[in-house]
């Protein structure tokens, strides 16, 4: 008989953590920063629309189809052994594609950074799990990490603000060079190998089974949120299902799966995950409207509506760190529940004053959203973590991480999706404007203060002014039913995690 993996006593565990924030940083920041750079890649590549669209979607459709593999495969061949060689095809990858000459080469490489990067995120919280075995010291680990992770997506626009102003596009690929190398270079010596003493073997149905239940799902998430409800949708979401089934069927009928589905009978593990997805989903969609509203309505640059979500930022690490303290006198149900709230505040705030009031009320409730998030991540991570046995952490990291993506692409596809639907159905074009500019100006609110500029004069005014309202219009919309959305999820939170 395998004996259990015997408990790590790491000499130096935060040196080991601040190695494991330098890959979670970089990929989160990844996940943002290229919107920044589209205009320039558009400029120098030419891609097709289709194209464009792949450039951003291949990276998290590979990614959200890959966490569960890779973290199966991680606790199979060693996690920190996952870790080196994600670490290092990511920044391979980043450096070739940052000279991509065409758009099929970027689109490749974007599927090659998804799938590397489905070999980081998992070993690194599964990593923190067998380091800090004490429940204190874990959980600010944790709050650490989820810290970096959302921290990370609100660096990007201010990364790549500061890139684009004084490089060229492909600078904000080629940061992970001077990022990952301390990684490669000191992981060996700082981080402690781990691995599943009694691994599952590989199983590869299993393994098209999972890809075939994400990809499609997120696939057709992000065509729903672009085209509607068509053929393609409906089919995508019939093979998820299809695949999702059997692939449960299949590890409920073998003694040692490679996911042990059975862990989400346990209220409290299925609790913490959906308060997982539905936190990334309150931060994805607020930053897609804010993000919008700080450029194109307010007028500031890029890097000036980064700096202004510093605050969020700041206030999502100290409330992390926070929790860790309330932890010790509050239960886990009343924290995320309180996170989910604050979340839902954030939101109602917006609702009841309007996009259009002052840039200082955006602040507070992005501070607030950081608060809920900070909170709820961090003690919704620790009970995915510690509802498993530490040989298995790499499964469990990677359905909190499959959770975390799923949430950014519902954040984006719902919410965006009803903010569009809304900016399009209220924003009104003046009668002498060309029927293909009204058709371009129709669609975003980018495209209406881009043909604004161009016929400047009376005309102009009046469409940058329309649809600047209609913008500010649907976000009140969009952020009414993000705080019902909150609300539920925090109802749901009380009743699972007691």
């Amino acid at each position: 008989m395998i004996a259990p993996t015997p408990t790590i006593q790491h000499s130096r565990p935060w040196a080991a953590l601040a190695v494991l924030m330098l890959p979670v940083l970089l990929v989160s920041v990844d996940n943002t920063v290229l919107s920044f750079a589209l205009p320039r890649i558009t400029e120098d590549l030419q891609p097709t629309g289709n194209q464009l669209l792949w450039i951003v979607d291949i990276y998290p459709l590979v990614l959200a189809a890959l966490l569960i593999p890779m973290g199966s495969f991680g606790d199979k061949i060693g996690r920190r052994r996952m870790l080196l060689i994600g670490s290092t095809g990511f920044t391979v990858i980043s450096a070739l594609v940052a000279f991509s000459p065409t758009a099929f080469p970027l689109i490749l490489g974007r599927a090659g950074m998804g799938v590397f990067g489905a070999m980081i995120m998992p070993a690194t919280l599964s990593l923190i799990r067998n380091i800090f075995t004490d429940p204190t010291q874990r959980r600010t680990a944790i709050a650490i990490w989820a810290a970096g992770f959302s921290g990370g997506a609100a660096l990007g626009p201010i990364v790549g603000g500061f890139l684009l102003e004084h490089f060229y596009w492909g600078s904000v690929f080629l940061m992970a060079v001077p990022v990952m190398l301390p990684l490669l270079a000191l992981a060996p010596r700082l981080i402690p190998e781990s691995r599943d003493p009694n691994p599952a073997p590989v199983d590869r149905t299993s393994v098209v089974y999972i890809i075939s239940t994400m990809g499609p799902l997120v696939f057709a998430i992000k065509r729903l949120a672009t085209s509607g409800v068509d053929l393609v949708v409906l089919a995508c979401i019939a093979l998820s299902i299809v695949a999702g089934t059997s692939f449960v069927r299949r590890q409920l009928g073998r003694g040692n799966p490679m996911l042990d589905v059975r862990l989400f009978t346990r209220p409290t593990f299925t609790g913490a995950v959906l308060a997982n997805l539905l936190s990334v989903f309150s931060l994805v969609g607020f930053l897609y409207f804010v993000s919008q509203h700080l450029q194109l309505v307010s007028g500031h640059s890029p890097m000036t509506a980064g700096l202004m979500l510093v605050p969020s930022l700041v206030i999502t690490i100290i409330a992390g760190l926070v929790v860790v303290k309330l932890a010790q006198r509050f239960s886990a149900a009343a924290i995320v529940t309180t996170g989910l709230l604050l979340n839902a505040a954030g939101y109602l705030m917006i609702a009841l004053t309007g996009a259009q009031g002052s840039d200082l009320g955006l602040i507070l409730a992005s501070v607030i959203l950081g608060a809920g998030i900070g909170g709820a991540e961090t003690i919704s991570n620790d009970l995915i973590l510690s509802a498993v046995p530490p040989e298995k952490a790499g499964a469990a990291s990677a359905i909190s991480e499959t959770a975390y993506e799923t949430g950014a692409v519902l954040g984006t596809a719902v919410l965006g999706s009803i903010l569009n639907a809304t900016y399009r159905s209220g924003v009104e074009l003046p009668g002498d404007l060309p029927a293909d500019l009204a058709d371009s100006a129709r669609e975003t609110l980018g495209n209406a203060i881009r043909i604004a500029d161009e016929i400047d004069g009376a005309t102009g005014g009046l469409l940058a002014e329309s649809a600047r309202h209609a913008f500010d219009s649907g976000v009140m919309v969009t952020s009414t039913i993000g705080a019902i959305l909150m609300v539920a999820a925090s109802v749901m939170a009380w009743r699972t995690l007691r």
